[in-house]
């Protein structure tokens, strides 16, 4: 049996490196010590059934003509308990009434007043901007794309993704971050509930975020910054939610592991960069913000919020919808999370997959499925449904059960050849949660809507320019394209002007 390692089996001056790095030690040496124990296998892959289908029950295809039925005494008494009427414009047929989209929005506009939006703020840029990785899509579109590539590349490099530049402007400079346009979608959003309804007492769509000691300074700095930006400031006055002042929470930050080529039992990689007693510093994964998260989940229950939409910083698309809301509050789901059919560029993230025991749970691929099982997948005729890092929680659901989550949520471990050199890294992913529910649903959502995600830099050049690409990722640059102008001139309420986006007039 391994001998558990302790601080005092650490040379002094790796010890001083992994403190100067924020590192939390005792942490890093607990996960260590249980994986070479054996006491999980975070390289243990789910045993996949198979693709769940868009039923309109269970996962539900939502777009502009998005129609919800539902049993109808169930809806009225769900709506009445929040305080919100049936629309005028469903359509009861027997036991069933219908929500054409229209109603759905106005249910989901009058929820905006007991919800919150959350994003996981705590990863630096770095597997997005590392060369290697971006080259993982193929030599010849990298080449495609070099010359924006290097443009923002320094943008990127050792800065929380959530502040770096989300998009390329028409007139070749870059945009605005991720963070600025979410926090403008969702004002917009509580300027619309305030036209309708009026001031409430408590703020319209909350901010919270989950960061780590590796971005919580720089994002503090930036929010700064961000209060006097013509993207929020007059809407922060006008809607009294100060975006900018979010609620936060730190991720503290673990040791990355040995890679498995090094054998077992595992140690702590003391390499970064080819120096030695250079420890690297990572997140320990999303999926610790249930932990990290809940005391901040608590108060927001506390307060009277009832619903908190949780994703990840870098998909443009994750803004907060008034009909998935309402669909929400209608079914009574614990949860509800985007997915989108899969296309080239979605290799780094999770598929919606069914277990060997019959639950719908997120594999991430490389993690806890490999990318030739996907395409096996796909090669027998399913439809992949990409995870888009986008779920809304019932904070009465939710909130009971964040002990338990924390607990059970898989860890998994994935070896990494980057810049900082050859490592593995343990982590929990936030998605995995659905099999851990017992009444969540999916939206099957329109990619280039709701799914404008990047996990490599070069998907954000993808959607910002028109360079001449290979031609298997034209079609799905032209997609997200189109996408990003319709989501920066609509969600976000900006307008092309001398070839930036900007603010309306």
């Amino acid at each position: 049996m391994h001998t558990a390692l302790s601080v005092s089996d650490l040379p002094q001056a790796f010890i001083a490196a992994m403190r100067d790095k924020k590192i939390d030690i005792a942490a890093s040496l607990d996960m260590l010590n249980r994986i070479n124990a054996d006491s999980y296998d975070g390289n243990l892959s789910i045993e996949v059934q198979g693709v769940p289908p868009v039923d309109g029950k269970t996962i539900i295809p939502l777009g502009p003509v998005t129609q919800f039925s539902y049993d109808a005494g169930l809806a009225a008494s769900r709506l009445q308990a929040l305080g919100v009427d049936l629309p005028a414009s469903v359509k009861f047929s027997g036991d069933t009434v219908s929500f054409p989209a229209d109603a759905l929005e106005e249910i989901g506009i009058q929820l905006f007043s007991v919800s919150a939006w959350g994003v996981l703020n705590g990863g630096l840029a770095t597997s997005y901007a590392d060369t290697k990785k971006n080259l993982s899509l193929g030599q010849e579109l990298f080449d495609s794309i070099k010359d924006n590539f290097r443009l923002l590349e320094p943008l990127c490099r050792n800065k929380p993704k959530g502040i770096t530049p989300a998009y390329i402007n028409p007139d070749g400079s870059a945009g605005e971050s991720f963070l600025l346009l979410k926090m403008r979608a969702s004002l917009l959003q509580a300027k619309k509930y305030i036209q309708k309804y009026g001031k409430p007492l408590r703020p319209i769509l909350p901010f919270f975020e989950m960061t780590s000691e590796g971005t919580r300074n720089d994002l503090a700095t930036e929010y700064a910054r961000y209060s006097r930006h013509p993207f929020v400031a007059s809407l922060i006055r006008e809607t009294g939610t100060d975006s900018c002042s979010p609620k936060s929470a730190c991720q503290t930050l673990l040791a990355a592991l040995t890679h498995s080529a090094d054998g077992k039992p595992r140690g702590i990689f003391a390499q970064a960069f080819g120096k030695n007693d250079s420890p690297l510093a990572l997140p320990g994964g999303h999926g610790q913000s249930f932990r990290v998260l809940a005391d901040i989940y608590r108060g927001l229950l506390a307060e009277g919020y009832r619903y908190a939409y949780l994703g990840n910083v870098d998909n443009i698309g994750y803004t907060v919808n008034a009909a998935e809301l309402a669909i929400m509050a209608i079914s009574g789901a614990e949860a509800g999370f985007d997915f989108a059919f899969r296309t080239a560029v979605d290799v780094k993230g999770g598929i919606l997959v069914v277990d060997r025991n019959g639950r719908k749970t997120v594999a991430d691929i490389g993690q806890a499925i490999s990318f030739s099982d996907v395409e096996k997948l796909e090669r027998s005729g399913q439809k992949i449904l990409f995870n888009c890092a986008t779920g809304i929680f019932d904070l009465q659901a939710l909130v009971p059960k964040l002990e338990a989550i924390a607990e059970n949520l898989p860890i998994r471990i994935s070896d990494q050849d980057k810049d900082a050199g050859r490592y593995s890294q343990a982590e929990q992913s936030t998605w995995e949660v659905i099999g851990l529910l017992e009444n969540s649903i999916g939206f099957a959502v329109d990619k280039s809507e709701r799914f404008l995600a990047a996990k490599l830099l070069v998907e954000t050049i993808l959607a910002s320019t028109g360079n001449s690409l290979p031609p298997a990722f034209a079609p799905v640059a032209k997609n997200l394209s189109d996408g990003l102008s319709r989501l920066l001139g609509g969600p976000c309420g900006l307008s092309l002007k001398e070839g930036r986006w900007t603010v309306a007039d």
